[in-house]
């Protein structure tokens, strides 16, 4: 793993924050047999699974978003966490996902909308979608289910569809990483600044989704957030 720590070392280095108290703490640090911690995420290069600590934040209202920093929109989004999106950013990178641009048109020189969207392959689609899983205790038990279960679609009632989240990798601007500064990770309406978007329908519009809450716990619950290959090792 040592070339891929040089390139975290790059990302941490261009990827700063504005304030120099928020920025992140930089060091990878090995948990043994492939498992690795990164603040406050660990990581694991075999099974390629990303795991954080977040809580439910809103069972009420319209989201926008699945999950943010919790000094973010928490105003619209179903689950917030203390972890870095930097972090989360590097720790895609080490496991081999790839970043798609597919999901925004492509903007002229002025930065206006060309109507036209990249063309991104097969390969590199496959590379950048993964899936999101939620876990808390539930009367002693471990409880774990999709994120997209969390999610409702409340023009059509029923479960957000069980499509794939992209890794669309947020941008720097400025010497900042904008998945950072915004807290943007996880977004269910698209936005360019997110780490992840929902690659399903309806993800440009925001006014359908809200918390499903026949499965959600009640705000403030700790869970563990889990992103991982979608087809993983047996």
């Amino acid at each position: 793993m040592r070339v891929l720590f040089t390139i975290a070392s790059f990302f941490l280095t261009i990827a700063t924050v504005p304030a120099e108290e928020t920025k992140p703490s930089s060091e990878v640090k090995s948990l043994g047999k492939g498992k690795y911690s990164l603040g406050l995420i660990e990581f694991d290069e075999n099974s390629r699974r990303i795991s954080f600590e977040g809580e439910v934040n809103q069972v009420e209202g319209v989201l926008e978003f699945a999950i943010v920093h919790e000094k973010g929109k928490i105003h619209e989004s179903l689950l917030t966490t203390k972890a870095s999106p930097l972090h989360l950013n590097i720790a895609l990178k080490l496991l081999h996902f790839q970043e798609s641009p597919e999901l925004f048109p492509i903007l002229d020189e002025n930065f206006e909308n060309t109507g036209k969207f990249p063309t991104v392959s097969e390969k590199q689609k496959t590379a950048s979608r993964l899936q999101i899983l939620v876990s808390w205790i539930k009367e002693g038990k471990k409880e774990e289910v999709s994120l997209n279960d969390l999610i409702y679609h409340s023009f059509e009632e029923r479960k957000m569809a069980p499509i794939p989240w992209l890794y669309q990798g947020s941008y720097v601007n400025d010497s900042a990483f904008k998945a950072e500064t915004s807290g943007d990770l996880a977004a269910i309406y698209i936005t360019r600044s997110s780490l992840i978007n929902y690659a399903g329908q309806d993800n440009d519009i925001d006014e359908p989704w809200t918390a499903n809450g026949k499965l959600v716990p009640p705000p403030g619950t700790p869970v563990t957030i889990t992103f991982a290959p979608l087809l993983e090792k047996k």
